[in-house]
């Protein structure tokens, strides 16, 4: 976030509620942030993986968990409280978990709105003529339910996150918007801060590019960092500061669930490899030889294998290999991060901040230009952006 306006405050975001509006919000990591606020609000569970709730991050003014009110847009209609035993029955939450915060799971569900586009929606006003909607009436519609969801709950402020599924990257001169960029468009016009989580175009779109310049609006990354590429984040630094040559980095991810399914899609494979690719290309200096391989597996579920086979030169040659497994629950390492998310992008509204956050690039393997790829130095200017925070606050 490069600037600063007239809008900034000087008190907590924590005596007010904030909006947090989940695209994709009956979806896995939608139902298990939205389960595990309330468990964590509840006193059920620690706040394990949210990185705005250790010390660096005490007294920045961030809106407390209690204070987070959600709703959404999907195109699916399982409600929440379904959504989250299923997910128990899985194994993503704890047993006990969808009961005990039940009424929260139904209240965020009343508030999850029918998204889009659908079949028979188009890309023209003349063919909307026929009864389908066109792209510009769709973002209308998105940004009226936004506007009426900060409305009706006496909101701050709301702060939308892209949590759905994967799309292809849109061809080159392509009709209509890709639906994340809907939803991105409807942010701006509704005045909300914006998180893409996603790979999918979102806010990147050529054609809005102008409208987020201008808006006024702090927004953040692309795609974010819960796995594999966390670890390729950490390592690849390694392998440079030490001086050892990686001749090769190939990899391979086994998963399931909605993820696996949209994934099978290779062009949706396609942009998420991008994100996966271009952390070895800035951590190294250049990209090695190897791919990315995602093969969708629906029995694991909501799980996910991840295994790295890296071949490296040493000292005269020595030619060596490491290999990693990563296995994990994507919702469960994603949550966490969507709620770090929505509190810092809500402070930076609070405090008039604007425009792309490269200070939060700790998230995304996609992070907005001015980040280092290197997890470490990431962190670093999260921990220095937490202390810009608290001393708005003074």
């Amino acid at each position: 976030m490069d600037s600063s306006g007239s809008a900034g405050s000087s008190g907590s975001s924590g005596g007010g509620l904030t909006g947090v509006w989940l695209i994709g919000a009956r979806g896995s990591v939608a139902t298990t942030a939205v389960a595990g606020c309330a468990a964590v609000t509840a006193g059920l569970h620690p706040p394990t993986g949210m990185v705005t709730e250790t010390p660096p991050f005490a007294d920045c003014g961030l809106p407390t968990l209690s204070s987070l009110v959600f709703g959404g847009h999907d195109t699916v209609e399982c409600p929440l409280p379904k959504r989250a035993e299923q997910l128990a029955a899985g194994g993503v939450l704890p047993h006990g978990v969808p009961a005990a915060v039940r009424s929260e799971l139904a209240a965020a569900d009343a508030e999850i709105r029918m998204g889009g586009p659908r079949p028979g929606d188009t890309d023209t006003d003349t063919d909307a003529d026929a009864g389908g909607r066109s792209d510009e009436e769709l973002i209308a519609s998105f940004a009226a339910d936004l506007r009426d969801f900060v409305r009706r709950r006496g909101l701050a402020r709301a702060v939308v996150v892209n949590v759905a599924s994967t799309e292809p990257l849109p061809a080159e001169g392509g009709g209509r918007l890709p639906a994340s960029s809907l939803y991105a468009a409807a942010a701006l016009r509704a005045g909300c801060p914006y998180v893409n989580f996603t790979p999918s175009m979102g806010l990147h779109h050529p054609a809005l590019a102008a409208e987020a310049a201008s808006s006024g609006l702090p927004y953040a990354g692309r795609d974010g960092k819960t796995g594999q590429t966390l670890l390729r984040s950490v390592l690849g630094p390694m392998f440079a500061q030490r001086a050892l040559s990686v001749r090769s980095w190939s990899g391979t991810n086994l998963l399931g669930g909605g993820d696996g399914a949209s994934l099978a899609d290779p062009a949706a494979a396609a942009a998420k490899n991008a994100g996966k690719e271009r952390v070895l290309a800035d951590t190294l200096g250049s990209a090695p030889e190897g791919e990315v391989h995602i093969d969708d597996v629906p029995s694991l579920g909501d799980w996910k294998t991840a295994w790295d086979h890296i071949a490296f030169d040493g000292f005269l040659g020595a030619r060596m290999v490491l290999q990693t497994t990563w296995q994990g629950c994507d919702s469960a390492l994603a949550a966490p991060l969507i709620l770090d998310l929505a509190r810092l992008l809500a402070r930076s509204h609070e405090l008039g901040l604007t425009g792309p956050s490269p200070s939060l690039g700790f998230y995304f393997k996609d992070p907005d230009p001015g980040s280092s790829s290197a997890l470490g130095e990431q962190y670093g200017a999260l921990v220095a952006f937490a202390e810009r925070l608290r001393g708005a606050g003074v």
